[in-house]
């Protein structure tokens, strides 16, 4: 089961005179980050959209916006006293200083100091029961996670079909690298005489023993078998992730530059140009593939 990191879900809904509308979007990250711009006056409704977010989703850098206002008829703003205060306050020293200086001013209307920044506000009932609002917004909200998970999900399926695809090309590069490893073994085998001969011919009191094993030793670690046998099982392990119930993302994260490390061991031992043309093309495959993972969650 692949859930992809990336969703968009958005609701609308009115309760009593207030109306509200939630969005929340997620792009990829290494864990669970949760951002949230909510009205700060409705007591519990962080905790409460946190809790929800972080026993649903398991990795994902998440947003979750809530704009609420006044229906028509509803007093949407209220005074603050504090702010006409001290502006009332300001306007008196200003006054007073243009007179100690014999400057003229004309006095503000009402409306200039309603207008006036902090004046005015958002009407904020903190007298009022906020628990009624609060179960409907997280009702709702509960039903905007479940579209939202539900495309997270969507996506996921789509990338499922994206990785799958991918893994079956690795395998098929890797058994293309098996076959061209196979047709270089009698040249590597060839080289390694023909350089044993040329060692002993040019080396007088060589002892050819020791020649035989250092050569020996070259063929090893020439060998690609055990870089092959661990693709395979890379394969077989991404295979059974992408079947695992929850969030596999990381583990697939790590494989991959488990699949990388291996595929740049084979170029690196290739002596061969059709298995270095293959190492290079399993190396983009690999590279392909670490792209789409970095979105499962």
């Amino acid at each position: 089961m692949v859930n992809s990191m990336t969703g968009f879900a958005a609701s609308e809904g009115t309760f009593a005179d207030t109306r509200f509308s939630w969005d929340i979007r997620s792009v990829n990250a290494k864990g669970l980050d949760i951002r949230m711009r909510l009205p700060d006056w409705i007591a519990g409704l962080d905790q409460a959209v946190r809790a929800h977010l972080t026993k649903t989703l398991g990795r994902g850098n998440v947003t979750v916006n809530l704009r609420l206002s006044r229906e028509a008829g509803a007093s949407d703003l209220a005074v603050d006293e504090d702010a006409l205060n001290g502006i009332l306050n300001a306007l008196r020293l200003v006054e007073e200083r243009a007179i100690q200086h014999r400057v003229t001013l004309h006095a503000p209307s009402s409306a200039d100091i309603l207008s006036m920044r902090g004046v005015l506000a958002n009407a904020q009932p903190q007298d009022e029961d906020q628990a009624p609002l609060l179960g409907a917004l997280m009702a709702d909200f509960a039903t905007l996670t479940d579209a939202f998970c539900e495309m997270r999900r969507t996506e996921g399926q789509n990338l499922l079909t994206i990785l799958q695809k991918q893994l079956d090309q690795i395998e098929t590069l890797t058994a293309a690298a098996k076959e061209a490893a196979d047709a270089r073994r009698p040249q590597v085998a060839q080289t390694l005489r023909d350089n044993l001969a040329r060692i002993l011919d040019n080396a007088e009191g060589a002892d050819a023993d020791r020649v035989a094993q250092e050569l020996a030793l070259l063929a090893v670690k020439a060998d690609v078998q055990e870089e092959l046998d661990r693709l395979h099982a890379h394969v077989s392990a991404a295979r059974e992730l992408l079947t695992t119930k929850g969030p596999v993302g990381r583990k697939l994260d790590f494989l991959m530059q488990e699949f990388n490390r291996e595929t740049n061991t084979l170029c690196s031992k290739s002596q061969s140009t059709d298995l270095t043309r293959i190492g290079l093309e399993l190396k983009a495959v690999i590279d392909q593939m670490r792209e789409q993972v970095q979105n499962v969650e």
